[in-house]
């Protein structure tokens, strides 16, 4: 199969996961999400919250807990859990390392980007808003898979950006932090870039046909010039 990164290719799009890729958000919303269950008797460390939750949506989250303690938890949740990240984030998301700087230069590549997160739009658009990166991502080009009810790794959130810029799968490349992530990109049949610090394992099914693993945002666009540089004719 021909992937948007091979020279045989044609890389016309590329889609960001949120968290962990742009948003330095996964520690803080993993640390969250163990001080909550641990308040309703789960004990989980949050080093285990962040190997566990990291990528997965909140609703996935709730089910995963309430398997753990043996009954229900109340149906608004995941809503209240949502409303104390939104909060949280307003006050202290940061961006990930080079992700801005990456953006500029993304600018100046002229490829057109969309975002693809199991964060909810309210998430994002604090995240966002707090480290500035409004400006490089439109409402319209942001999409999420909780809001969608489709949650990664589903490639549900990646086809429809695909298909909301017009773009067939096999032309758009997917940056990726989690196993999660990754799984949904190589579901939707598209590349993607795994950004992930060498000394961290690969996901069990990696490596993918047409997917390349980076250790720092600094990597990507060059990566992606090369990529381009490599499909022009002859």
């Amino acid at each position: 199969m021909t992937t948007a990164l091979d020279p045989a290719g044609q890389l016309k799009l590329v889609i960001f996961d949120c968290d962990g890729v742009l948003v330095d958000s996964e520690g803080p919303s993993c640390r969250a999400t163990a001080e909550f269950a641990r308040s309703k008797g789960v004990p989980i460390s949050d080093d285990e919250a962040h190997k566990r939750f990291a990528g997965m949506a909140l609703p996935q989250v709730v089910k995963e807990l309430e398997q753990e303690l043996g009954h229900s938890l109340p149906d608004e949740t995941a809503f209240k859990l949502r409303e104390n990240l939104v909060q949280m984030m307003q006050k202290i998301a940061e961006p990930v390392g080079g992700a801005l700087k990456m953006l500029t230069d993304m600018r100046a590549l002229g490829m057109p980007v969309r975002v693809g997160s199991n964060s909810s739009i309210r998430e994002m658009d604090a995240k966002f808003d707090r480290t500035e990166m409004s400006q490089y991502f439109p409402e319209n080009r942001v999409h999420s898979a909780n809001d969608m009810g489709c949650p990664k790794p589903a490639p549900d959130v990646y086809l429809y950006a695909a298909k909301a810029e017009g773009i067939l799968p096999e032309n758009c490349v997917v940056i990726e932090d989690s196993d999660t992530g990754a799984e949904a990109a190589w579901k939707a049949g598209m590349a993607c870039v795994l950004l992930r610090p060498k000394d961290m394992p690969a996901p069990p099914f990696w490596p993918v046909e047409g997917s390349v693993r980076i250790a720092h945002l600094d990597e990507l666009v060059p990566l992606l010039r090369r990529t381009l540089e490599s499909q022009k004719p002859a």
